[in-house]
């Protein structure tokens, strides 16, 4: 399993053109509004959040020299919720000096990784607290799926959460801004509409 700062060798060169590609592609751009929808289901991975601390993309790394960084770091409290961002099936748990303790899921042609974990991996077995899951195991969006923690290669508690597309990374912030476009774009219920104006 690639760590956190991992380059997706023999891409870097032109990384830029092929994300806006892939994010045009993927409807991550302002397209007609039904093809936006679809963003909404996505959910916001942290339940407390802290702030964002490092981008997707080059960057200077803990050690000072410039690095690929294939995710989006956001900061959260020791031990806070992760939330499933897509439903899916474990693909992976993991425990490298990079990305520490790890999760992988595969939504379709989607794999979004969870990295700095607090809790253990055991086999194919990813234990915290009341969370455990198991390799082949299905999990739905917005489950409860791993707590913020410390481990490989990190300064302060923090979620790595990588995503990728048929092998290529993804910047997330992109794929948050569509999920922001898609629920604005949805019909609100009578209801909701008089719930919004009280």
């Amino acid at each position: 399993m690639p760590s956190a700062s991992s380059r997706p060798r023999g891409l870097l060169a032109g990384l830029v053109g092929l994300q806006l590609g892939l994010a045009a592609d993927l409807g991550l751009f302002p397209q007609p509004a039904r093809s936006d929808l679809r963003w909404a289901r996505g959910v916001f991975p942290i339940v407390h959040f802290a702030g964002y601390t490092s981008h997707f993309g080059r960057r200077t790394g803990p050690g000072g020299g410039r690095e690929m960084h294939s995710g989006l770091d956001i900061a959260a409290p020791l031990g806070t919720p992760i939330r499933n961002w897509w439903g899916g099936t474990v693909a992976d748990v993991f425990h490298d000096s990079g990305c520490g303790v790890g999760v992988v899921i595969r939504s379709g042609e989607y794999e979004h990784m969870y990295c700095h974990l607090g809790g253990t991996v055991l086999g194919d077995t990813y234990a915290s607290g009341p969370v455990l899951l198991r390799r082949g195991q299905q999990v739905r969006a917005s489950q409860l799926i791993a707590h913020v923690g410390m481990s490989g290669r990190t300064t302060g508690p923090h979620l790595h959460w990588g995503i990728r597309y048929r092998g290529t990374w993804l910047d997330p912030g992109l794929i948050l801004r569509a999920m922001v476009r898609g629920r604005r774009l949805q019909p609100q219920s009578p209801q909701q509409f008089s719930q919004g104006r009280k």
